[in-house]
């Protein structure tokens, strides 16, 4: 990586983006990135204020009946040179994202950027696509048609995981819908999501159009939630926070997304290809780290695969390299805290006296001991009903369980309060289109597990939430559907006119 910007230079006026202008928060209180790699300071900047969200909800208003009134080819213009702009600014984008989350330097260079880059391009385009169903005359007296159109002020909350992925998950459909945007990116990660706001501005974007408030969940969160300008929350995060998300929203009748936790099966039947299945056991367990609500925790491996399955999975996951996430042969960064690791380590510890560790459950000593890091983990012989297989980790952990028959592994895997994502592995088409109609989750992948795309939709069943990103159907949650309705007879008294008042000739 050539030419890194300064962080503290590049946001010496603060980590609030407000009506175009980056500024200080105004809450009184500090909050310090901390590089998880090295535990070293990046960033320490000032918290949101409830009076600095509402400064950026109210820049939101401002700019929402010029941008919704923009034409759909004006709004796509504009996402085009936000692509554009993204792509020139890649490299400090990767930059910024490995710097504060810890994430190797090939996922934030070959995943998480270009990623975002597609998703503004893919919603450049779909912002000429906001089409209603077609005019008709359903009554035989009148014309309908449906008219879509923008909702408004969208206060949305993104999570420290993927920070410049689902800032852009939520801000790219809303605005292209027509809406202006107050996003609240977790305090640990908002760094991203600062730029994606600046580079809108450089873009030619309106001010207002897109504002950032940093701050604490129950302050400026639960603010931005509940003000009376705020038409509709979109949250990702955890199930729990979730809830309290949702019981601020519905207080004041918001339209909500939610896009919350996950407990995702990887299920592998006895005709798999094994060495398949096992790459992409360890591959879909340990990406970014595990901190991924979509990424493989639970296996349920049919018996006669099992045992071979955990030998493969062991000896592929004690290859992976952990290390500095700046170099380009790391593998595996650390997680995006000390916290986070050590709520990692607790479960495993827990896990030790009813299953077995077949690797990893340690973190490393050496040159990494400063870090967050922990090493790709493995446990077998573990319960349906344990807390491993129940709960959501959040780290590189893999739990392999055996099953006997397609029914049995088909309800395993629904086993959980979760649905956002699974896998099924087979050879057998018929097999695994079963797996697709049964699982109970938002996406299944057959014969893969992980890969998403802009034009596909992304979301959940069951306490995973509901509602999309991504895709068209991401409209769904940014548009408000109209009905208009003409009348073709241009006759004053009206032959239903009589079941009210008068009487029939």
């Amino acid at each position: 990586m050539g030419n890194r910007f300064q962080v503290k230079d590049r946001f010496a006026d603060g980590a609030q983006y407000i009506d175009g202008q980056l500024r200080a928060g105004t809450s009184g209180r500090s909050h310090t990135v901390v590089d998880p790699a090295t535990g070293d300071e990046v960033l320490t900047y000032e918290l949101a204020s409830t009076a600095d969200v509402d400064e950026a909800v109210a820049a939101a208003r401002r700019a929402f009946p010029g941008w919704s009134g923009a034409t759909p080819g004006e709004r796509s213009d504009a996402l085009h040179r936000l692509a554009a702009v993204l792509a020139e600014q890649a490299e400090d984008f990767a930059y910024a994202e490995s710097l504060q989350c810890g994430k190797p330097i090939k996922l934030s260079t070959e995943f998480d950027v270009p990623g975002t880059i597609d998703n503004t391009a893919f919603f450049a385009g779909a912002a000429r696509h906001l089409q209603g169903q077609a005019a008709a005359e359903y009554s035989g007296d009148h014309t309908s048609y449906v008219r879509r159109e923008a909702i408004g002020v969208v206060g949305s909350i993104a999570p420290w995981n993927y920070p410049l992925q689902m800032a852009a998950w939520k801000i790219l459909p809303a605005i292209a819908a027509g809406n202006t945007v107050v996003l609240k990116p977790a305090e640990l990660t908002p760094l991203t999501s600062l730029m994606f706001a600046q580079a809108a501005k450089d873009a030619g974007l309106p001010d207002g159009v897109i504002n950032i408030v940093t701050g604490a969940g129950r302050e400026a969160g639960e603010h931005l939630v509940g003000h009376p300008d705020v038409v509709m929350t979109s949250f990702t995060g955890s199930t729990a926070v979730g809830k309290r998300v949702a019981e601020i929203a519905t207080a004041t009748v918001k339209r909500l997304h939610l896009e919350l936790g996950g407990k995702a099966p990887f299920l592998v039947f006895d005709d798999a290809d094994l060495e398949a299945a096992a790459h992409g056991a360890v591959a879909a367990s340990l990406i970014n780290t595990g901190q991924d609500c979509t990424a493989a925790t639970r296996a349920y491996v049919q018996r006669p695969l099992h045992d071979a399955f955990v030998a493969r999975v062991a000896e592929l996951m004690e290859s992976v390299r952990l290390g500095d996430p700046f170099a380009p042969t790391t593998d595996l960064g650390p997680l995006v805290s000390h916290a986070q690791r050590d709520r990692v380590a607790a479960f495993v510890e827990r896990a030790r006296a009813y299953a077995t560790v077949v690797t990893g459950g340690e973190s490393p000593a050496g040159d990494l001991a400063e870090g967050a890091y922990y090493r790709p983990t493995l446990i077998a012989g573990a319960a349906q009903d344990s807390e491993v297989v129940q709960s959501e980790i959040f780290g590189p952990v893999l739990v392999v369980l055996p099953f006997d028959t397609d029914d049995e592994g088909i309800a395993l895997a629904n086993d959980t309060p979760y649905g956002l994502a699974a896998s099924a592995w087979s050879r057998d088409v018929y097999r695994a289109g079963r797996a697709t109609r049964e699982i109970k989750a938002g996406c299944v992948w057959v014969n893969d597990h992980i890969p998403i795309i802009s034009e596909m939709p992304h979301g959940g069943y069951k306490a995973s939430g509901f509602g999309k990103d991504m895709s068209a159907y991401s409209f769904e949650e940014y548009t408000q559907v109209k009905h208009v309705m003409y009348d073709n007879t241009a006759v004053a008294e009206k032959d239903w006119h009589r079941t009210i008042f008068g009487d029939r000739p």
